[in-house]
């Protein structure tokens, strides 16, 4: 079926099945992090370049956050189902290949081919799924699909030690090949195939500057260490191209970035709060499982299951956050959310190098929980305010602001840390990496290891006072949000302007 008209105004038959693609693409896009960071010891074992290791992801994800937004933008021009496709394929044709890669170059540039791909999965899936889903409907389908996250962070990394341990690590790789079939068979049978009834043309100049500005911010916070003091060329050069992309954006006929976006507070909010959700999550992603097992002295699984807390509470707020939403409104349930947020990060600084794990589990499902409920609010609140003609960008852009937080948060966490340890331990080098050997740590003397974790322990609090600190920034997003906005339908939908 064509047609010109938006989905809000068709009936689509076979929702389950569009559903369930989806979430089929989701999940190839979710696990994918987990279960090649559980196999990259081996593949480093098996075809060396250990030096490259950092490539291996930050090429990925800057080919992803690039790419999301113009994803986005080319299918609310071209519609939905051809820009999905193009990109699976392209995900796919990379998967194919990184199991044949011969080296660490190789398995980069496929990388590379995977990460241009990817930057059209999720964004697409979930404005088809904001396509075919009215107002009040979307926020309890949203959970379901935010649900996927949970799951795959707890399945990746078994998958990965299971695929690594029993076959080729290319399995890795190639387990994506019948999910991301079987979600193009369904797409291709049951989505139907909704299209402007105009000509469109890409924004060119202002998707160069997008690429140049997203590559040198993130390259700069991604590799800020083996860089040097190149970053500040490369930060100028970030700026630069920003300043570029607003004038081009004000200036063409049909921007990248529709102004329409910018012109509501509900969509303002939520890309707000998207870069914040991202920043304050990797004081709990990054920074805990070091705590348990360079401070504690814990084992990975102590500091895998703790973690998987976090996974556990995310579904079960998302889900839960659909009937709050329309109980309540988008601003009481994303501040609900900000305030858990914040409270689980306060709640790790509890965390002692002697004593039980029990505070940094509690902390790790309070913050699932307070993620659960912003990122799904957020995200389902933009689709709701946004028209169909601009509704693929307007989702890419919280799915990128949630990338671009990561990085940032990454660098300002890893920097309090850095700070924090020249600051105690002067002239100890890489003083976390002598507590993660066992080999090492077990050599001092108690007093000298006892001090040592200290100094250390000390160092991550501030860590996580400052991610703590960053979520409260989240209850300022919410409150951007008009009080008594909820799911309502169609009705509160914005047009481009």
């Amino acid at each position: 079926m064509t047609t010109n008209t938006s989905p809000s105004t068709v009936q689509v038959a076979h929702r389950p099945l569009i559903l369930f693609a989806c979430i089929l693409a989701m999940f190839m896009s979710a696990i994918e992090a987990t279960i090649v960071a559980t196999a990259m010891p081996t593949i480093i074992g098996d075809l060396g370049g250990f030096s490259l290791l950092g490539w291996v992801f930050s090429v990925y994800l800057l080919a992803q956050a690039i790419t999301i937004p113009i994803y986005g933008r080319l299918a609310d021009l071209y519609g939905r189902k051809p820009l999905f496709f193009f990109g699976a394929t392209l995900f796919l044709l990379g998967s194919i290949l990184c199991g044949f890669s011969s080296n660490m170059y190789w398995l980069i540039a496929f990388r590379l081919l995977q990460g241009l791909g990817a930057g059209a999965i999720m964004p697409i899936a979930t404005t088809v799924i904001a396509d075919i889903y009215s107002a009040t409907e979307r926020p309890k389908v949203m959970g379901y699909l935010s649900s996927v996250w949970g799951v795959s962070a707890i399945l990746g990394p078994l998958l990965g030690a299971f695929i690594v341990q029993h076959t080729s690590w290319a399995l890795v790789f190639w387990v994506n090949l019948p999910i991301g079939l079987l979600a193009m068979y369904f797409l291709g049978r049951y989505l139907p195939d909704l299209k402007q009834g105009r000509k469109h043309a890409l924004d060119l100049a202002g998707t160069a500057w997008l690429t140049i500005f997203v590559a040198a911010l993130l390259l700069s916070l991604l590799q800020a260490e083996m860089l040097g003091g190149w970053i500040i060329p490369l930060l100028a050069l970030a700026l630069v191209a920003l300043r570029l992309l607003i004038r081009q954006e004000r200036r063409t006929p049909e921007p990248l970035f529709p102004l329409a976006l910018w012109q509501n507070r509900v969509i303002v909010a939520g890309n707000i709060g998207g870069v914040v959700i991202g920043a304050a999550m990797m004081g709990i992603s990054a920074f805990l499982p070091t705590f348990i097992q360079g401070v504690k002295g814990g084992t990975p699984l102590e500091a895998g299951t703790t973690l998987a807390l976090m996974s556990i509470g995310w579904p079960l707020a998302s889900m839960l956050s659909g009937r709050l939403m329309l109980l309540t409104s988008y601003r009481t349930t994303a501040l609900l959310g900000a305030l858990l947020l914040a409270a689980g990060g306060f709640i790790l600084l509890l965390l002692q190098p002697s004593g039980g794990l029990l505070w940094g589990r509690v902390a790790a499902f309070i913050i699932g929980v307070g993620m659960g409920l912003c990122n799904t609010t957020f995200l389902v609140s933009v689709q709701n305010a946004a028209h169909y003609s601009i509704r693929g960008i307007a989702t890419a852009c919280t799915v990128f602001t949630r990338m671009v937080g990561s990085a940032i948060g990454t660098a300002i966490l890893g920097a309090t840390l850095n700070i924090n340890l020249h600051l105690r331990l002067p002239q100890t080098v890489d003083p976390v990496q002598q507590l993660m050997e066992p080999e090492v740590r077990n050599t001092m003397r108690p007093e000298a290891l006892a001090d040592l974790i200290g100094h250390v322990a000390a160092s991550m609090h501030w860590v996580f006072l400052v991610s703590a600190l960053i979520s409260l920034f989240a209850l300022g997003a919410a409150m951007l949000i008009p009080a008594r906005h909820r799911p309502q339908g169609e009705g509160e939908e914005i047009k481009q302007a």
